[in-house]
């Protein structure tokens, strides 16, 4: 029997980063160098395990971490056990790096680990907030859509399988984007209330879940935060991105950091016209800098599944994920 797979991105996720605005100045103990690059070591780790033997692996993997100005991947090695027979790699829609694997050796269980190191530079956050221009303009700007750059970001304009435009959302982000309102003001307080309004439950939605009854019900993880956000700004005209990723949790002080207590992450990023991208967390309340590592992005979480894959057998499967995200020694 076919079966499909697919691992959500974030209902793991540690209820800590769901609480509080962390500090976005480097985390404590990570490494810095002279012109204020962190690096960090990433380990992400899955395991599938089968009730019966799986005669065919056909997997489809977006678990190689993105460079782009602010990060580099300075090394990084995806181990699949068993070995496949068949494995490719290429680039998406959107530019991530995607591994295409074929396991055709009969097995009972699954192994993939990531472990990527990753140089992250800090961004331009005075830059975003010396940004005063109100956000019709931006939305302007984008249905003129007169340079290149401005082009490529209207893919993210409109719905996706996992965010519904509907009048719901709309008057959900109506009530930051007022007339005239500086948009990177409306982009933070919309990032706030989204903080305020719905609380950190892991146990309240699957991958599923439409963004209706997040609203509804106002629980969800950070996937449906990111979705929720992405969708109240598209719902305004602007261009909003699904980003998938990791973040380092930065312990109270005096507190051990629980090394293998980080699942997945996600965000959202909106294109500001004279900025590019600027990335914000609405689980954490923050803009994002230097503690997320940034793995993929799309229109949603659909776009950019850690794992997603068809096996041929199997029957029950049991999934475990554990991502841990430390500064390199």
């Amino acid at each position: 029997m076919n079966q499909s797979q697919e691992q959500s991105q974030d209902q793991g996720q540690s209820q800590s980063q769901g609480q509080g605005r962390p500090d976005i100045r480097a985390p404590g103990g990570a490494t810095i160098d002279g012109s204020g690059s962190i690096r960090l070591r990433v380990l992400h780790e899955t395991h599938y395990r089968y009730a019966s033997p799986v005669a065919l692996s056909r997997q489809l993997l977006h678990l190689t971490p993105r460079e782009f100005a602010t990060q580099r991947v300075t090394a990084h090695r995806l181990d699949i056990d068993p070995g496949p027979s068949e494995r490719t790699t290429a680039h998406d829609y959107f530019g991530n790096q995607v591994c295409s694997a074929v396991v055709s050796t009969p097995h009972r269980q699954l192994g993939l680990i990531a472990e990527s190191l990753i140089e992250l530079r800090p961004r331009d956050l005075g830059a975003v907030g010396a940004h005063r221009s109100a956000w019709e303009l931006a939305r302007d700007s984008l249905r003129a859509g007169a340079d290149p750059g401005t082009a490529m970001a209207t893919r993210f304009l409109f719905e996706s399988p996992h965010v519904a435009l509907d009048a719901e959302v709309a008057g959900y982000a109506s009530h930051s984007f007022t007339p005239q309102r500086p948009l990177i003001e409306a982009l933070l307080d919309l990032n706030a209330r989204i903080h305020a309004d719905f609380e950190f439950d892991p146990a309240a939605t699957t991958v599923t879940t439409p963004l209706s009854e997040v609203l509804r019900h106002r629980h969800g993880v950070c996937q449906d935060f990111a979705h929720l956000m992405a969708g109240c700004l598209r719902s305004q005209g602007l261009a909003a991105r699904y980003v998938s990723g990791y973040i380092l949790t930065a312990p109270p002080p005096g507190m051990p950091r629980l090394i293998g207590s980080d699942a997945s992450h996600a965000w959202a990023s909106v294109f500001v016209p004279g900025l590019d991208w600027v990335d914000f967390d609405p689980t954490n309340n923050c803009l994002v800098d230097n503690e997320h590592v940034t793995l993929a992005w799309g229109r949603d979480f659909s776009d950019v599944t850690p794992t997603r894959g068809v096996i041929l057998g199997g029957g029950e499967q049991d999934l475990s994920v554990r991502v841990t995200v430390s500064p390199e020694a």
